[in-house]
């Protein structure tokens, strides 16, 4: 089919006749999706341009059904719904739109190679696809429509050349005059008109246009003739034989460009993507929060253009109606002078059409986001009307108009804490640069590079806030900045004194974000600095109590960042907003508010960690592991113990498949030292848990024991916890098993029918574990096996690498080390992929058993001391001290006494005392040692 807009709208089918398409709407739908065919076009940007600004009540039921309208005269397949919006199924080359657009862009090639035949034909075959105005059934959509004029024109000009470069200059005459008629501002076409006139003799009168035309555009714009017309007139006077070329130009024009007095680090891959924009389209918009360095970007990417740029600088304009008046200033084009009753003055929008229409021009608009609407309007306007002009827009949000090429403009890359070259990043690279103007001879090294790399990630690699800290070291040492930082907005008070005042201090840049917010945006960036970590929009609607698309507002505002669908804060744009949350009187109840949300979350979570679902859920925990924290902090200092009791007791089963035992020891720790020697009422799973979490990253110490033991009648060996089901695994490491496992044996088989599947496969692998230890090969391997089936069958990964491991030490026990090996590098590979970093370490130590037996000490030495880095990095403990006893074994197969002894003694002193489960481990040092010792006698 062929789509018609440039006119009434009209589909002509496969035979030539025409599709009828039905009533006015339908017309209005097809001409706005044959405009963009083959792309999608949002249901808002349809409704805009169906219905205009008042559109009816149930207004999407009605595009609904003008789209099922048209489904009907086209067929189904030529209309798609995608969720973004609705599609024609069409080549652009069969909509006369898009057609005349190729065939007037190939003419200006053809005009500007020096083949004026080619062009004329190209551009009469483009002209002659127009029937009317230009979508004329999409009354609504002005600017497109105005868009498609001024292309149109600018076409016609073209070919008009071609005809004066092939000689036709007496034919011309009469059709330059109409068009001059219509657009007495064009000053193309008047240089097109002297050319046409001298051509045919009529010197004079060629001199007239020229008269005509610089009196004009200086009472309607206040500007002189450009360059072309002024060649025009040059040429005439002097009877040039290229008359009417285009003057050349010296060089391009800089409005309004300053020199910069510091150099530019940090951005070049941007400053490329700004440029590869640029290039491709016609509006770029950079955005981004406060300080991120948008206005130095566009400057840089500017002074990079080869053509002319004026760079407007919006932020001192405070009224949307001085937008274009800012825009002609800095464009230089002076008020006319000459206003008569019968010539009245040009309004300043129609001024910069005019003075634009004919110019290839990089506009620059630097900090539009106080005036975004009026911005948005003009730029959308010059677009439409100016094909020579292109748009770099800076803000803290997007213009949000058709055609705009957003690009957001995130902080400087930041170096991990522990990084061994920081001025591999450019956010210290911009430190140690503005840090060294300030203090000579600094530089990043050794003995600072950690304080500088701790300004930079507190500062969240804002290059303003980096510059502002840098200033400080005029007055203050690298380390007294660091540590000051906890007061960032007190520290970084003192900036450029010609700087915008909302630029001088870190205060002020996210002030000034702060006030442009409305009251409803304001509650909620102040409630949102609960979240640590960021919030998906639905945690953030319950816990703030305001509707998610406010949140949405917040990132179109560079107030919020997204990350992985997660909305998330700046630290120092978060800082100031629990300032605001402070004043507000609501903390608590926020607080609270995000505490219940974390409450509900780990319930769900908990019961789902051991299940198929366990690594979404996991990945879940892992996005939000510090809000975790944060409540559990929270609900413990605040004194809400029960609260904090259930928090940590369904967290702990996700702590120990992280193998975060650190953290959450010292978080179980501070809820311990809250709590009286005896549980709440009715939460002693949650007690006892607490109490185990407090040290299962080390030994057992005697306090702790007292309190243990005054909770005894919880810890027997056959207790089914009611709520907290992870809790029967912590107490079997703790407790072992009973001392008459005869009558617990049967005891388990006579309760297993009843148990819930997850509990079901524990208690095969625990007793696995036993019957190991008695001795009973047959049937602990046969209990193995259905532990594994059953784990198999819940899709708990974590149980399966339990009993691989199990099965690896009853194979490493029969000598069968290669069947170990292979078990226990399987192991290591789910553990690797379920990320259980204590399961890791242990799977490493264990293959480093098996490899230690098959005679490669070399492979058995590699994976204990990868465990024990591992171990000692997640709090680990018992997995430590089982590295470092294989390294002491290693050291003392190769004769090497000193260093076994002294990694033996370090595994004794890691090896925690009162659980159960490092028994074996204790044991195994203990008889490496008096080996040792044995051995160094006898030397």
């Amino acid at each position: 089919m062929r789509f018609q807009i440039l006119g009434p709208t009209a589909v002509l089918g496969e035979d030539g006749e025409p599709v009828a398409l039905g009533g006015p709407r339908v017309r209005a739908l097809l001409t706005l999706l044959a405009l963009h065919a083959g792309r999608i076009v949002g249901a808002e940007q349809l409704v805009d341009g169906m219905y205009g600004a008042r559109p009816p009540e149930g207004v999407a039921n009605a595009l609904q059904s003008q789209v099922s309208r048209l489904r009907r005269a086209l067929g189904k397949d030529l209309v798609e719904f995608h969720p973004a919006g609705y599609r024609l199924v069409a080549d652009p080359q069969d909509v006369d739109a898009r057609r005349f657009e190729q065939l007037a862009q190939a003419g200006r090639q053809a005009l500007e190679g020096g083949d004026p035949a080619r062009a004329a034909a190209l551009l009469r075959e483009a002209l002659e696809l127009w029937r009317g105005a230009p979508l004329a059934d999409a009354p609504y959509a002005e600017a497109a429509a105005t868009a498609l004029e001024e292309l149109r024109l600018a076409a016609t000009e073209d070919r008009v050349q071609a005809d004066l470069d092939l000689g036709r200059h007496r034919e011309l005459v009469a059709e330059l005059s109409q068009l001059i008629a219509a657009h007495p501002l064009r000053e193309r076409l008047r240089a097109q008109l002297m050319r046409a006139l001298y051509g045919s003799g009529r010197q004079a009168e060629a001199l007239t246009v020229y008269d005509e035309a610089r009196k004009i555009l200086d009472e309607e714009l206040g500007v002189e003739p450009g360059a072309e017309l002024a060649a025009a007139h040059l040429a005439v006077l002097r009877a040039d034989p290229a008359l009417g070329a285009p003057a050349a130009r010296t060089a391009a024009q800089r409005q309004g460009l300053r020199a910069q007095l510091t150099s530019f680090v940090g951005r070049a891959e941007e400053l490329a993507h700004v440029g590869e924009r640029l290039k491709i389209g016609r509006l770029v918009t950079l955005i981004g929060p406060g300080g991120a360095g948008k206005t130095r970007l566009a400057i840089e990417a500017a002074e990079q253009e080869p053509g002319d740029v004026c760079f407007v600088p919006l932020a001192p304009v405070s009224d949307d109606a001085d937008v274009p008046m800012a825009v002609l200033a800095a464009l230089d084009v002076r008020d006319p002078l000459l206003h008569t009753t019968d010539r009245p003055a040009m309004d300043p929008v129609t001024r910069l059409v005019t003075a634009l229409a004919d110019r290839k021009l990089l506009l620059v608009l630097d900090n539009c986001e106080h005036l975004i609407a009026a911005t948005a309007e003009l730029t959308d306007l010059l677009l439409a009307s100016c094909p020579g002009l292109r748009v770099l827009a800076t803000g803290r949000e997007a213009l949000g108009i058709t055609g705009e090429s957003i690009l957001p403009l995130a902080p400087l890359r930041l170096p991990p804490p522990d990084v061994d070259d920081p001025l591999d990043y450019p956010a210290v690279r911009l430190f140690a640069d503005r840090a060294a103007a300030v203090q000579p001879g600094f530089a990043v090294h050794a003995d600072n590079a950690a304080q500088v790399v701790r300004i930079c990630r507190a500062l969240d690699g804002l290059p303003l806030a980096i510059e502002l800290a840098a200033a400080r070291l005029r007055t203050l040492p690298v380390a007294e900045v660091a540590a000051r930082l906890d007061d960032r907005f007190r520290l970084l008070a003192r900036g450029s004194r010609t700087a915008l005042p909302r630029h001088q201090t870190l205060r002020a840049v996210v002030a000034w974000s702060w006030d442009l917010l409305d009251e409803s945006e304001q509650r909620l960036a102040r409630r949102l600095s609960v979240f640590v970590g960021g919030a998906r929009p639905e945690a953030a609607e319950r816990v703030c109590g305001l509707p998610e698309d406010v949140l949405f507002s917040l990132a179109e505002k560079s107030l919020v960042e997204v990350v992985g669908g997660r909305y998330r804060m700046l630290e120092t744009i978060r800082a100031y907003c629990a300032e605001r949350l402070a004043e507000s009187g609501e903390v608590e109840t926020m607080r609270d508010a995000h505490t219940a949300y974390y409450l509900d979350l780990v319930l769900a979570a908990d019961a789902r960690l051991r299940t198929h679902a366990q690594m979404e859920w996991l990945a879940r925990l892992d996005e939000e592991s510090d809000d975790l924290n944060a409540a559990l902090r929270w609900a413990t200092e605040s004194g809400r113990v029960e609260t904090a009791l259930r928090l940590l007791a369904h967290a702990a089963c996700y702590w120990y498949l992280r193998g975060d035992r650190a953290t959450s020891a010292h978080l179980a720790a501070a809820l311990l030292a809250k709590l009286d020697s005896a549980p709440p009422e009715g939460m002693d799973e949650e007690y006892v848990m607490c109490l185990l979490v407090t040290h299962w990253h080390g030994g057992i110490s005697e306090e702790l024991r007292d309190l243990i033991e005054a909770a005894r009648g919880l810890l027997q060996w056959n207790y089914l916890p009611k709520r907290v089901e992870f809790l029967m695994m912590l107490l079997s490491m703790y407790t072992g098993p009973p001392d008459d496992f005869s009558t617990a044996y049967e005891t388990i088989v006579r309760t297993r029918t009843v148990l819930p599947p997850w509990p079901e496969a524990l208690s095969y692998a625990g007793t696995a574990f036993v019957l190991q230890s008695l001795g009973r090969v047959e049937e602990t391997l046969d209990h193995f096996q259905r532990g594994l089936a059953a784990f198999k069958a819940i899709g708990d990964r974590w149980g399966i690498v339990l009993v691989l491991s199990g099965l690896g030490s009853l194979y490493q026990e029969q000598h069968d080390y290669p069947t170990a090996y292979a078990l226990a590098d399987e192991s290591l590979t789910m553990a690797r992929e379920l990320g259980a970093k204590s399961e890791i370490a242990e799977a490493l130590c264990r293959r480093g058993d098996a490899l230690q037996c098959l005679g490669d000490p070399d492979g058995a030495r590699t994976d204990y001391a990868v465990a024990a880095d591992l171990s000692r990095r997640n709090g680990s403990m018992e997995t430590a001290a089982w590295a470092h006893l294989g390294l002491g074994e290693v050291a003392l197969g190769r004769g090497d006494l000193e260093e076994a002894r002294t990694v033996l003694t370090q595994a004794r002193e890691e090896c925690p005392e009162g659980w159960y489960s490092a028994a074996d481990t204790r044991v195994r040092i203990d008889a490496a040692l008096t080996e040792v010792s044995r051995m160094v006698s006898e030397r």
